[in-house]
This record gives C-alpha cells, sequence and structure tokens, in this order.
C-alpha cells in the first residue's frame, strides 16, 4: 500500500474511536492506539455476532460503538484470570460476509487486522463513518508489547482465540489507514494500479524469456 511521504500523518488517539476522529483520518494516515479495543480471530464469532442481531441470544458484552480488530492471540487461562499471551493480525477479507451488517448496526467506527475488506464493506465504513486500519502483518512482537490488560472475555465456551477479548492497550501500532471514512481503499487503488501494468509486465517477461534463450543457442 502506498501513500504520499510528504503528506504522512501520524495520530495517537484514544479507543473505541467515535465517528467524529475516523472522518477526520485519511486513507494513508499512521494511528497509534490507546485505549480500550475488542479482538478476535474467528468465524464462528462473526457469525455468532451475527446471530445476536437476529435476536437467537445476547450480544456477550457492551458491543456498541466499540473498536473490534481482526487481532489472533496466544491467549491462556493463568492462575490470576484470562491471559493475552501475544496478539497477531489475522485476515480480515475472511469476515467480508457479516462485516457491513455488524459495523453498521453496532456502530463500530474502526476495524482492522490485515488484508482488507470488500467493496461492500468499504461503503458500509463510509455510510457509518469508519476506518479499517491495517496491521503490521507478523508483528506480534511489536503489537504485543502494547497490551496493558484484558478488561473482559466473552464466550468463554469457544475456542480462546475464537473469544471477545476486551483490552486496554498503551501506544499499540502504528497502523495505518487502509480505507477511511470517505470510501477510499488503498488496496482497491494498488489492485487497478496492478491490472494496469499486468500486460506490461507480461510483455517484459515475455521479451526477457526470448532474450534468454537467444543467449542460450548463441553459448551452444
Amino acid at each position: 500500500m502506498k501513500a504520499d511521504a510528504m503528506t504522512l500523518r501520524t495520530h495517537r488517539l484514544t479507543f473505541p474511536l467515535d465517528e467524529a476522529a475516523a472522518r477526520s483520518l485519511r486513507a494513508g494516515d499512521q494511528v497509534i492506539i490507546d485505549g480500550e479495543i475488542v479482538v478476535t480471530a474467528g468465524l464462528p464469532t462473526h457469525q455468532r455476532l451475527a446471530g445476536c442481531l437476529e435476536g437467537k441470544e445476547p450480544l456477550p458484552m457492551a458491543l456498541e460503538g466499540a473498536s473490534v480488530f481482526h487481532l489472533g492471540s496466544y491467549s491462556r487461562e493463568g492462575p490470576s484470570g484470562f491471559e493475552v499471551l501475544y496478539i497477531n493480525p489475522t485476515t480480515s477479507t475472511r469476515f467480508n460476509p457479516w462485516m457491513p451488517r455488524l459495523v453498521e448496526s453496532l456502530r463500530w467506527h474502526a476495524v482492522g487486522g490485515k488484508g482488507g475488506l470488500d467493496a461492500a464493506c468499504a461503503q458500509a465504513l463510509a455510510r457509518t463513518g469508519s476506518v479499517y486500519l491495517s496491521f503490521l502483518g507478523g508483528g506480534c512482537t511489536l503489537l504485543s508489547q502494547a497490551v496493558r490488560e484484558v478488561l473482559e472475555v466473552g464466550w468463554t465456551d469457544m475456542l480462546t482465540h475464537y473469544r471477545l477479548v476486551r483490552l486496554r492497550v498503551e501506544g499499540l501500532g502504528p497502523a495505518t489507514v487502509a480505507i477511511d471514512a470517505h470510501g477510499r481503499s488503498l488496496y482497491d487503488e494498488e489492485m487497478a494500479e496492478a491490472r494496469a501494468r499486468r500486460e506490461s509486465i507480461l510483455a517484459w517477461l515475455k521479451e526477457q524469456r526470448e532474450e534468454r534463450r537467444e543467449e542460450r543457442r548463441e553459448e551452444q
């Protein structure tokens, strides 16, 4: 993902993020997070959340206006309670089918993970005034250092990394605003650029192969 280095802005913000703060961010900005976030890495968790919106069961914790991130964790029940030993981003595109409704129904003004979300999700973010934050893939050491406290755990009947866990963090990030609240997606822009360059890249590769073949023939 590209951002103009001359206009790169870094914001240190308190979470959960509200709509005004989300709408002030632009694609390419970086965000450092203090405050409270909710994390989960589970497909079953998102399916179950959708069921809550349909009245099948109550939400396991207060999630209206939360900042919910696709951050997997290595967690365990320790002597002093539930412990999160590390967090690491998981691929958000797996959750595309559920995210528009969850974002709009629960007013999530900040979501995130890695890999982005599809166009329907980006449109829901724009309607709600929400952003998608991209975390460093494989950055568990850096990200885990920001975890200060486990505040709440929802759905303890699920596997630990599927549970909803509310964390207090300090200095989490930096994360990149990859989809902003105005509908701009850096993922879509990169994909469009890649498609535009595809033919020229394939032509260059073909030319290189022909040159190598010619060189081998001359060597023989």
